[in-house]
């Protein structure tokens, strides 16, 4: 099981707003929920768990429920910063996302990442007319849920997330 973050490019407030604590969504934002809430149609091998949109950014947990070897995981790593420009650590790792047509013939992570970002782009950007606009940051952050209290805590984060927009690190009126 995975909790991830994405988000947007240049981390700007694309997919909504927060009015009163709660999340209210763009266009934009509601064809990036609906994207993450129809994974499971092209990948039947994952669960989707909690999910929150955010105006700059996304978070969800997603489980790959079968045992087919996992794309681009190292054995043993806890979590991967990646492309959050952060140097180094052991347990970290950046990871660039591909280019073209994502058509995956195993469900890795990575593929189904991809895959989000790829159709809410191609959607977005048929809905503008337009070609190009890049929608979300070239990589993500993703950390393993190792445990019960763990996934308990990410599924809280998640549900109060909007809350907590005006102390965000994400956001950038803060």
């Amino acid at each position: 099981m995975y909790f991830l973050t994405l988000c947007t490019q240049h981390r700007e407030p694309w997919l909504g707003q927060i009015l009163d604590g709660k999340f209210d969504p763009t266009e934009d934002g509601r064809i990036a929920i609906a994207a993450w809430q129809s994974l499971p149609q092209r990948f039947p091998n994952i669960r989707l768990d909690a999910f929150v949109a955010m105006p700059n950014h996304i978070h969800g947990i997603l489980e790959i429920v079968d045992k087919s070897p996992r794309v681009g995981r190292g054995g043993g790593q806890e979590e991967m910063a990646v492309g959050a420009g952060r140097g180094g650590g052991q347990e970290e790792m950046v990871v660039g996302a591909g280019r073209g047509d994502p058509a995956p013939t195993v469900t890795g992570l990575g593929n189904v990442v991809a895959y989000f970002k790829y159709q809410t782009t191609k959607t977005i950007n048929q809905k503008a007319g337009q070609t190009g606009r890049r929608i979300w940051q070239r990589n993500y952050w993703e950390r393993v849920v190792r445990h019960d209290d763990e996934l308990t805590n990410f599924r809280n984060y998640i549900v109060t997330n909007p809350q907590c927009w005006n102390h965000d690190r994400l956001n950038p009126h803060t």
